[in-house]
């Protein structure tokens, strides 16, 4: 289940953000009831979290703050308090979506449900060091977005 605010005026499909969500943990093979948090924000709030927790001062388009490191490789031994296991939170940039969507010259959908899939895989322990094209992310992804 996902817990979205939304600090935009922008309206946003809940529904489908849940089916991601959904869709992206079966496809990883996470088999307990999860949560995540969804923070859809502007520019100055994630450009302020990038500077303050990556020591980077620009915009980006997705941040993953993860309750647990490298879940992935952990998560059947886990013992969940109250048998939901908050995975984290992501926070991701609206007007950035919309630029990124036009350079790719894809829909807003389609880059909102990739950002949302890339910080759902960060939140359980996946990452892109060096080359992002050939990750494990990537595949991922896209075998998500397939799905949709």
């Amino acid at each position: 289940m996902i817990l979205i605010k939304n600090f935009t005026k922008n309206k946003l499909n809940q529904k489908y953000l849940n089916k991601i969500a959904e869709k992206t943990l079966k496809i990883t093979k996470f088999k307990k009831p999860a949560e995540i948090s969804l923070v859809i924000t502007g520019e100055k709030r994630i450009r302020s979290l990038n500077k303050k927790y990556r020591k980077i001062n620009k915009i980006t388009d997705v941040l993953s703050f993860g309750f647990a490191d490298g879940l992935h490789n952990s998560a059947e031994t886990m013992e969940p308090t109250n048998k939901i296991i908050y995975l984290g939170e992501i926070f991701i940039c609206y007007s950035q979506a919309v630029k990124q969507a036009k350079q790719k010259k894809h829909s807003l959908k389609k880059e909102m449900s990739i950002l949302l899939i890339h910080g759902i895989l960060h939140l359980l322990g996946y990452d892109h060091q060096g080359n992002y094209e050939d990750s494990e992310m990537k595949i991922l992804e896209e075998g998500v977005l397939d799905a949709l």
